[in-house]
């Protein structure tokens, strides 16, 4: 089974947004979340996440040590600044530099939230079906997704 990781700088909002939004989109793809500093997922990562209709079970800030990097295929380093951690080297790197909803005044909150997840709903399923291989990237594995993007 292919695999993806998401890491960025906490585990409360980018990765554990991009964890779920993978498992939603592609069951046939492995995906985690880590960070470099675990903490705690926010309550704004699993509103979002509950209003667009995507699964958050599961959820929760990991550190990187706990991820099985061996079965890793891809990792995704979603911080807007900072150097991604070291892995090994059979590890594709993507790095997609985002801003964290979390820094986002408290009034904007919501739409900050609401931007990470409709642009990791945006990015995410063209990196899942080229993870997946042929045949698998026609959508053979691919669940539907019904989202409001606000």
């Amino acid at each position: 089974m292919a695999a993806v990781l998401f890491i960025c700088e906490d585990g409360a909002a980018l990765s554990p947004l991009a964890e779920a939004v993978a498992r939603s989109l592609r069951p046939d793809v492995e995906a985690w979340s880590a960070s470099l500093r675990p903490s705690h997922v926010r309550p704004w990562t699993r509103a979002v996440l509950a209003e667009a209709g995507l699964d958050d079970a599961g959820l929760r800030s990991r550190d990187l040590a706990e991820v099985p990097l061996d079965e890793v295929d891809v990792a995704v380093f979603l911080a807007p600044a900072g150097r991604p951690p070291f892995l090994p080297r059979r590890i594709r790197l993507v790095r997609w530099p985002m801003p964290d909803p979390s820094s986002a005044p408290a009034d904007e909150a919501l739409d900050a939230w609401r931007a990470a997840r409709d642009e990791l709903l945006r990015r995410i399923p063209a990196l899942l079906d080229e993870l997946a291989g042929p045949g698998e990237g026609d959508g053979a594995g691919r669940r539907r997704v019904d989202r409001k993007l606000t």
